[in-house]
Order: C-alpha cells, then sequence, then structure tokens
C-alpha cells in the first residue's frame, strides 16, 4: 500500500512538472501581451499624440517617451538574455577534484553525500561513503558541483541553482542569475514609470476629469494601470529579496539551508559577494553580459568553483 502511495506521488509531480514545461511557451506570449498592451496605451494612445500639443505637455510627453523606450529596449534585452541563455548545467563526465596524497575531495566540492558508487572507492551501502564531501545526484546518477542542485522540470542539475521561474521558461542558476536579476531591475524601474505616467488619468475615472480616447482606450488604459501597478510592487518586494540574497552570496534554495548553518561559508562580504554574481567591470553591471576580462579572470562566473570564508576554513583546519 505503501508502494502504491509512493508510486501515485512520482506519477503526481511528474504530471505537475510536464505542466510547467508545458506552460513555458504560454507564458512567453502573456509577457509580450502585456509588454504589447502598455507600449499601445503609453505610447499610442496618450504620451505620442502629447508631442504635437506644445509648451509643458510635449517636453513631458518627450521625456516619458524617452525614458520608457530605453527601459523596454533594456528589459527586453533582460529578459530573452535569461530565457536563452542556459543557466549551467553538469558535464556528462564532470568529476571532483580529488588529492590523491590524502584522498580527500578539493574542499569547494562542498558537504554531503547524496548517492550510490560512481568509481571512487565509495562502499556500496548508501549513506556510508569513503569520503563525505562527495556529492552525487541520485536522479542523474552523477557527480554534483558545490552549490549545485537538481530541478526536476529541467530534469537536471543545474550550477548554482536559484529556482525554476515560470515567466522565463528557464531555471535561474550560475550563468544566468545576473540577468534575471537585471529583468527585475529594470521591470520594476519600468512598470512604475508607468503606473506614475498614467496616475492622472486613473484618477479621471473617478473625478469630474475629461479624459480624451474612445471607450475600448479608456478600458485599455484602467487594465494597463492596475497590471503595471500590481507588477510594481509585487516585484519591487522580490526585488528586494534578492538583493538581500546577493549581498549574502545564497540563493533561494541556499537561504533554507543557511538557517541551519548560520556561518555561511561562502559569505565573502558584500562587495565580493556582489561581484560573484555581476563580474568586476563597472561597465558590465547594468547590461545582461560579462566582459571578456571577468570571464577569464573569475571562474566564479562558470558556476564550478566558489571561494569560501579563510576564518571559516581555519577553524575547520582546527
Amino acid at each position: 500500500m505503501q508502494k502504491s502511495g509512493k508510486s501515485v506521488m512520482a506519477w503526481n509531480v511528474f504530471k505537475f512538472c510536464t505542466a510547467l514545461r508545458a506552460l513555458g511557451s504560454i507564458m512567453i506570449v502573456l509577457v509580450l501581451g502585456i509588454i504589447g498592451v502598455t507600449y499601445y496605451v503609453v505610447v499610442v494612445a496618450n504620451y505620442g499624440p502629447a508631442l504635437f500639443h506644445g509648451g509643458l505637455d510635449s517636453f513631458i510627453a518627450f521625456l516619458v517617451l524617452v525614458l520608457f523606450h530605453s527601459l523596454l529596449v533594456m528589459l527586453l534585452w533582460s529578459y530573452f538574455a535569461t530565457v536563452l541563455t542556459d543557466p549551467g548545467g553538469v558535464p556528462p563526465n564532470w568529476r571532483p577534484s580529488i588529492d590523491e596524497e590524502s584522498g580527500d575531495a578539493d574542499p569547494l566540492v562542498g558537504l554531503g553525500y547524496e548517492g550510490t558508487d560512481l568509481g571512487l572507492n565509495q562502499p556500496a551501502t548508501f549513506g556510508e561513503p569513503a569520503n563525505p564531501q562527495l556529492r552525487v545526484c541520485r536522479k542523474c546518477n552523477q557527480f554534483k558541483p558545490p552549490r549545485c542542485h537538481h530541478c526536476s522540470v529541467c530534469g537536471r542539475c543545474i550550477l548554482k541553482m536559484d529556482h525554476h521561474c515560470v515567466w522565463v521558461v528557464n531555471c535561474v542558476g550560475a550563468l544566468n542569475y545576473k540577468y534575471f536579476l537585471l529583468f527585475l531591475f529594470y521591470t520594476f524601474l519600468l512598470t512604475t514609470l508607468v503606473t506614475l505616467s498614467l496616475l492622472r488619468l486613473f484618477i479621471a475615472f473617478f473625478t469630474d476629469g475629461v479624459i480624451n480616447g474612445t471607450p475600448g482606450t479608456l478600458v485599455a488604459t484602467f487594465v494597463t494601470f492596475v497590471l503595471n501597478l500590481s507588477f510594481a510592487l509585487s516585484i519591487m518586494g522580490f526585488l528586494v529579496m534578492h538583493i538581500s540574497l546577493v549581498l549574502g552570496n545564497t540563493t533561494t534554495i541556499e537561504a533554507f539551508e543557511k538557517k541551519t548553518n548560520p556561518k555561511w561559508q561562502y559569505d565573502l562580504g558584500r562587495r565580493k559577494n556582489f561581484e560573484q554574481v555581476f563580474g568586476v567591470d563597472k561597465r558590465c553591471w547594468f547590461i545582461p553580459a560579462y566582459s571578456e576580462e571577468d570571464l577569464e579572470r573569475m571562474p566564479v562566473l562558470r558556476g564550478f568553483e566558489y571561494p569560501t570564508r579563510p576564518d571559516l576554513d581555519e577553524l575547520q583546519q582546527l
């Protein structure tokens, strides 16, 4: 009876993961649809015509349109960079570096063992590895680098996995986490700009103010204001959460692990923690790309190696 229950649970999880994969294309269309409606309301129906009113109205319309298009370009660039960039997977033949003299795994491999024998002389009995520092994925049946987790939706292990996001139809991991954060950042700025630019029209709905346009345009303006206000408020909380995670050098998954381990070994200070996600080159901090210099001199950006706090390393040796 118990075995049957486990089978049903596994089947339900499989159906859920399959549904999330199928939802992907729908979410992309939804995102582009919201952007399209917003573009029509802001540019075509309101501030585009206002350019020809003259005086202060034309100047304000010009500023709004310049800011709107600039933020929209950065939002779309960040969004598709997140969608199209592989978050980072474990190569089929990847193995942790081993100290041949002592037989110990590289300390960067991490803690914990979750798998079966993969050829490093571990006992066949699960839970009794010869080297407890090795991490193995039971689903992929391969070694796991430090800070790597298995994604049931993608069906593979993801380097420095943060979470699987249905909005970007992709996992958020080591290679696209920066792009995801920039997507949140520019989405928050753009939705805030749209909310403020349409606020006077929204207030006019409930007062005696005069609103020009067809009934369809008025409905679209009302819906656009409500949607952008909702997104701005929700993304603000989400953005604040991820900023705190970046400054503490943790991911969403690791935030739960950190509760049981207050001395987080990867916390190198806010400056270095930030650079491990955004790179050292300041010119690339606000664009979804890395400079060639950063990619060459910062192995951490490739998702396999992560420096730890020297003071904690010394304590572990004692």
